[in-house]
């Protein structure tokens, strides 16, 4: 017993039942019902229509004894090192006395200061007369404008 699927809605065509759709190129078409046909000829999509069997493959319908209790993955936490700094020394800074990093934060900053004073006793030492004469930007491309 040769037994056919519905080409509209998937459901089982026995012998003896349903009606088949021969379309003018010759392709052969069968329907369970004469809705399903009417659907078909009218280009209704049967993924959209409840009662189908693609619509309840998409949408995950009566496949109840199949399901099993999915697993949820916890989060594990990981501590890696950043650009700047490797773990360890992450580690060290959080684990240190707030004495040891208040005196650590107080050095960086006198050393800073200490960078930008010499810096700034550089740019004074040096004549400021002694620049080189200014060119417009016309004169600087080869044209008209300079001294």
């Amino acid at each position: 017993m040769r037994v056919d699927r519905c080409d509209f809605s998937g459901f089982k065509v026995y012998p003896g039942r349903g009606r088949t759709y021969v379309r003018g190129d010759s392709k052969t078409f069968r329907f369970v019902t004469a809705k399903a046909e009417s659907l078909f000829l009218q280009r209704k999509n049967p993924r959209k229509i409840a009662w189908t069997q693609v619509y309840r493959r998409m949408h995950k319908k009566g496949i109840t004894e199949e399901v099993a209790k999915k697993r949820s993955r916890k989060n594990v936490k990981v501590q890696r090192g950043v650009v700047g700094a490797d773990l360890a020394s992450i580690l060290a800074k959080r684990t240190a006395k707030p004495e040891v990093r208040a005196a650590a934060r107080a050095a960086a900053i006198t050393k800073a200061k200490t960078q930008k004073k010499e810096k700034e006793a550089t740019k004074a030492s040096r004549p400021q007369g002694a620049s080189a004469p200014k060119i417009s930007k016309q004169a600087a491309k080869g044209g008209k404008g300079g001294r």
